[in-house]
């Protein structure tokens, strides 16, 4: 999609299949239907539709209401080191987002937490 052009468009102006797109994947990413094929027939598109205009439209809201963070710490190589980092997060409404943990070297390794603090106390 390099190159391509992006435009943010009021709601009130899509046609009502890009809607019907969109509420396809939410869906499928929400586990209300297991599979395209139910969630397509549930919504009232076709597969062949969805599959030609799924790669090119998006949500806004995710992008607009949420904050980032990135941490990068290094953890003890300790049975549950990581769990009370996760657990600390979550009592705090901290949204995980991504976590990536490296192989430990020496007893310590290197952890990186994308962290939306939207919500967190």
């Amino acid at each position: 999609m390099a190159g391509d052009k992006y435009y943010i468009v009021s709601d009130k102006v899509i046609p009502e299949v890009f809607k019907k797109v969109l509420e396809v994947k939410e869906s499928l990413l929400t586990g209300k239907y297991k599979d395209i094929s139910e969630a397509t027939k549930n919504t009232g598109i076709s597969r062949s539709t969805f599959y030609k205009y799924k790669d090119y439209i998006f949500p806004m809201a995710e992008g607009i209401n949420s904050k980032k963070i990135t941490l990068v710490v290094l953890l003890s190589h300790e049975a549950g080191t990581l769990s009370k980092v996760l657990d600390c997060i979550a009592f705090n409404k901290g949204n995980i987002l991504t976590i990536s943990q490296d192989i430990p070297i020496n007893m310590a390794a290197n952890v990186t937490i994308t962290i939306d603090i939207a919500n967190i106390t």
